[in-house]
């Protein structure tokens, strides 16, 4: 069983229940190869996690941005919470030292790994708001997230690929861009997409994912690349 009091010290976390704390590492691999371990995986911590995130940012910037509109907000928001921003901050906090996995798990680094990592920081979010409320969220929040938002604004890593590829084509061509699933396979768990977009009915560009929305971005970028916008 790793030793978590590392962790606890560099992030500046006390918690009262441990288990808490532990359970917000565990993926599910882990369990098919330790059954009988004493915890559950992390999936309903995320689940928790996930909209105490969610609330403490959009709060956040909704108090210190009176002037911004909605559209604006959510951009912020979606650079802010979204799995690159998310795993990046966990690879920083040494997430991966803590991490209980299968084997194979232990041997995957790439975007799988980006995905575990976003999820359990939203895991430890939900055991931090069950272990000591939602202000301690906030600060933590605040302290290792929120303070990305400067650098967000500045070099406009909000604007992601598909609004840039809609202001473009809306622009240039007067068409709004419609994606479609071209192909899908997998697990209900590990589904994996192909998505195309059109001006039209021509497809301009194919992007795959392991989410609808990840393929679409990809696809998206590619079609800013074949368009040459």
């Amino acid at each position: 069983m790793k030793d978590f009091s590392p962790f606890e010290k560099k992030l500046n976390l006390e918690f009262k229940n441990k288990d808490f704390l532990i359970q917000s590492f565990v993926h599910r691999s882990y369990l098919n190869e330790n059954p009988d371990f004493y915890l559950a995986h992390n999936e309903r911590l995320e689940f928790l996690g996930d909209a105490v995130l969610e609330l403490v940012v959009t709060e956040c910037l909704y108090q210190n941005y009176p002037k911004k509109s909605e559209g604006e907000l959510t951009n912020w928001r979606a650079a802010l919470v979204n799995a690159k921003m998310l795993a990046k901050i966990a690879r920083d906090l040494d997430f991966n030292k803590f991490l209980l996995l299968s084997r194979g798990e232990e041997k995957e680094t790439g975007k799988a790994r980006q995905y575990i990592l976003a999820d359990t920081f939203e895991a430890l979010i939900g055991a931090i708001y069950l272990d000591q409320g939602y202000k301690a969220c906030q600060d933590f929040i605040q302290k290792y997230l929120i303070k990305k938002l400067p650098e967000i604004i500045e070099k406009g890593l909000y604007k992601d690929a598909k609004s840039c590829f809609q202001e473009e084509a809306q622009e240039r061509v007067k068409i709004t861009p419609i994606y479609k699933v071209l192909e899908e396979w997998g697990p209900d768990h590990a589904k994996h997409f192909i998505i195309g977009v059109f001006l039209g009915e021509k497809l301009v560009a194919k992007g795959e994912g392991s989410s609808k929305q990840e393929a679409e971005e990809e696809s998206a970028k590619k079609a800013l690349g074949v368009k040459n916008w």
